[in-house]
């Protein structure tokens, strides 16, 4: 078992990326706070560099390295979001950055990948094995792999996110009753409910996942790692995991209160929600966590909940999908 990450390991990954993260708003509606009968807190991290909070983690790893190592590049497989983490903090660190992505990615995010100048090397997600592809670029180069989630480094600092939103809910004085974010592999939820544990342990922190990938929910429940059969069409492509990490679970496994899961129609309600009322473009996988909220996975009135909105890169015909009530 890796090194399971603590809240020191969270404050530091938070001095690493002192002035290369951006600190992304908390946003509020004053009429969906009167539509739920509580005070609902949006961390808007689909503003952050790069469009995701993954950056935060692929930064703290990376910067982490010897000299030697990165000398040698870095590798890293992804669907988008953290392709972009990786490739951005590669730029900024001068590092040679090669990600291994599948086809069928959405098109902005390949496209942005490539901007950061990193190699990107496409597969079938259908019949391909990134694992195996990037191990061959591992063993042909020496470089070393930057995991999406199932790192402490990773974790540590995707934890910067929750530690940013605690210190921002209490600048305004907001004790936050529930926290909920999306979930796939699990770093960036469990990351943050360290931070919360350790400033706001009274806080209640759920994974929300879509439909057909809530294996983060059942490993919950049956409080052990569950695999799940994947193929059911899914339009959050960065939430399409089979199971938990194993260092990510077992932090889970210990601070979470739950996983909840939300409908395709229920997450594109919260996408036209958060553009039409805080006014912030938000991806499928984004969303979900606002998704649970509006529609009442959780009991909202007289409560203050805090929301992440993970992630911004959303090809184009797909917001105009959702806003046209495609999936309603």
């Amino acid at each position: 078992m890796l090194p399971i990450p603590t809240i020191t390991d969270v404050e530091a990954a938070a001095e690493r990326l002192s002035g290369y993260a951006v600190q992304t708003p908390v946003l509020e509606s004053e009429q969906i706070n009167d539509q739920l009968g509580c005070r609902l807190l949006i961390k808007a991290e689909c503003l952050q560099r790069t469009g995701s909070f993954k950056f935060r983690g692929a930064f703290n790893m990376i910067s982490g390295l010897s000299e030697a190592e990165k000398s040698k590049g870095v590798v890293a497989f992804s669907s988008g979001n953290h392709a972009q983490g990786v490739a951005a903090a590669a730029k900024i660190l001068g590092i040679k950055a090669t990600i291994v992505m599948p086809a069928d990615a959405p098109q902005i995010k390949i496209d942005n990948t490539r901007s950061d100048g990193a190699e990107v090397v496409l597969y079938n997600r259908a019949d391909g094995n990134r694992v195996a592809i990037a191990e061959e670029i591992i063993k042909e180069t020496g470089a070393t792999l930057v995991p999406p989630y199932n790192a402490p480094e990773i974790m540590a600092g995707q934890g910067t996110l929750g530690l940013e939103f605690y210190d921002q809910t209490y600048a305004i004085n907001a004790t936050l009753d529930y926290l909920l974010g999306p979930c796939s592999g699990g770093g960036m939820i469990g990351g943050s409910a360290i931070a919360f544990s350790a400033r706001s342990p009274k806080t209640k922190v759920y994974a929300v996942e879509p439909e057909g990938y809530d294996d983060t929910a059942l490993s919950l429940a049956k409080g052990r790692r569950v695999k799940i059969e994947t193929g059911t069409p899914s339009f959050c492509d960065a939430l399409l995991l089979e199971t938990p990490g194993e260092l990510t679970f077992a932090v889970n496994r210990e601070l979470l209160a739950g996983g909840l899961v939300v409908s395709q129609a229920e997450t594109a309600k919260a996408i036209k929600t958060a553009f039409q009322e805080y006014k912030i473009v938000v991806e499928p996988g984004g969303a979900v966590a606002l998704a649970a909220v509006l529609a009442g996975k959780i009991s909202a009135q007289g409560t203050a909940i805090g929301v992440i909105c993970t992630g911004g890169n959303v090809d184009a015909t797909t917001f105009k999908d959702v806003l046209n009530g495609k999936y309603d």
